[in-house]
């Protein structure tokens, strides 16, 4: 029997999961899951629990809900992979041969990463919302925070869900705004891009959107430490700025095991064609989601749609063909705006976020580059649609591959 293990159960490993075990004979192909968390959480649920939106019960579910019925599934840490052997060797010593290995292990938060930071970020007035213990200190805090000089800091390139942090930073002005105290605190989005984002569209849009709000934007800034008697951020050319609660985005990082195994680049992600989403070094090795080192954001979004593309490929490689299918880093992500507004953007490798309809041009009813109520909706909407139908690798209404329609170039 031949053996596909899937490496990390979180979104990307769960769809692929489900994907292959619809159509792989079980007397032919062996699939098994391995991860080290029983949880799933729905992560981009964290970033509405600091403002009490969300509850805890709103973003965990047990990731056994989700695989499917005939694969094995082994909760465990991975010492290494020995990808000369096509071999995956646990702590204990076990060791556990594949045909092919798919590494869905993702990108972690590393607060260790930067000076001054501890490696529970949730004390005294320093937060993330990346993780669920941080989302949950956070809410607990702001319930009690009186105001002051509000920091919302990214650490360092690349992040995981890239416009989550300006999302933080509309939803803090609505909070705010309704509780009373606005007057009372300065908002600064402090990053160390050029602009509020990386395409030039999209960052008009969303600085105009900030500069709406009152919320001033510091370009450039490279942190290098903090420093926490002065409750102050410190970037690399020696400019301070002062906070009275930090909200930070730290370090991410690809999973330890890569970096245990010579298989990453120096931030632990895997080199891996852009395109094919194969290993740039071992054939037999396939990568998705957050944990290669392709040039797209590292959000959900691009882990569904490259699922596609990666499935397609993998039966190509098991018939022994050509990989011809060619993913081309699509992206597409609701930005929720306040107020019960949101935005969208749609873009991949070569095309920058366009004016226009989405998914259907001239109809919608999304509208990109655009700050709506429908959009807002969109985002809610998702949680749902998450749960129910994308983990399950059930086919959904969008293309893989981005499409012009409905887009305008001179808009």
């Amino acid at each position: 029997m031949k053996k596909i293990i899937i490496l990390g159960g979180g979104t990307a490993g769960t769809i692929m999961a489900n994907k292959l075990r619809k159509v792989l004979d079980r007397n032919e192909w062996k699939i098994t899951i391995i991860d080290k968390h029983k949880t799933h959480y729905y992560q981009p649920g964290f970033l509405f629990i600091p403002f009490g939106i969300y509850n805890r019960q709103d973003v965990v579910k047990p990731k056994m809900d989700f695989f499917p019925p005939g694969i094995d599934v082994l909760f465990t840490d991975v010492d290494k992979i020995d990808a000369e052997n096509n071999t995956i060797i646990l702590p204990d010593g076990t060791l556990l041969n594949y045909d092919i290995l798919i590494i869905a292990t993702g990108t972690q938060t590393r607060p260790d990463q930067t000076p001054g930071l501890t490696d529970k970020l949730w004390y005294k007035n320093i937060f993330d919302f990346y993780t669920i213990e941080g989302a949950l200190a956070l809410r607990d805090f702001l319930k009690k925070w009186e105001g002051g000089d509000l920091i919302i800091n990214i650490a360092e390139m690349p992040y995981k869900c890239p416009v989550a942090p300006l999302e933080f930073a509309f939803l803090a002005d609505e909070y705010f705004t309704k509780i009373g105290i606005r007057k009372k605190v300065n908002i600064k989005y402090v990053t160390p891009l050029s602009g509020a984002f990386t395409k030039p569209r999209a960052t008009k849009m969303l600085s105009d959107l900030l500069v709406e709000k009152n919320i001033e934007i510091i370009p450039d800034f490279y942190l290098e430490k903090i420093d926490n008697e002065k409750q102050n951020i410190v970037s690399y050319d020696g400019r301070e700025i002062k906070f009275d609660l930090l909200t930070i985005v730290p370090v991410n990082m690809g999973d330890e095991v890569i970096a245990r195994s010579g298989l990453g680049d120096d931030l632990n992600y895997v080199p891996t064609n852009k395109y094919t989403l194969q290993s740039e070094s071992y054939e037999n090795i396939f990568v998705i989601g957050d944990a290669s080192n392709i040039p797209t954001s590292k959000a959900g979004s691009v882990a569904h749609f490259s699922s596609e593309i990666l499935f397609e490929n993998l039966m190509s490689y098991i018939d022994g063909r050509p990989l011809h299918a060619k993913f081309d880093g699509h992206a597409n992500c609701y930005i929720e705006t306040g107020f019960g507004k949101g935005s969208l953007i749609d873009f991949n490798y070569e095309t920058e976020p366009l004016p226009g309809t989405f998914p259907l041009p001239g109809i919608g009813p999304f509208g990109l580059l655009k700050n709506t109520k429908t959009n807002h909706y969109g985002k809610i909407m998702f949680r749902w649609i998450y749960w129910h139908i994308l983990l399950k690798g059930k086919e959904m209404p969008i293309e893989p591959l981005m499409t012009m329609a409905g887009k305008c170039k001179k808009c």
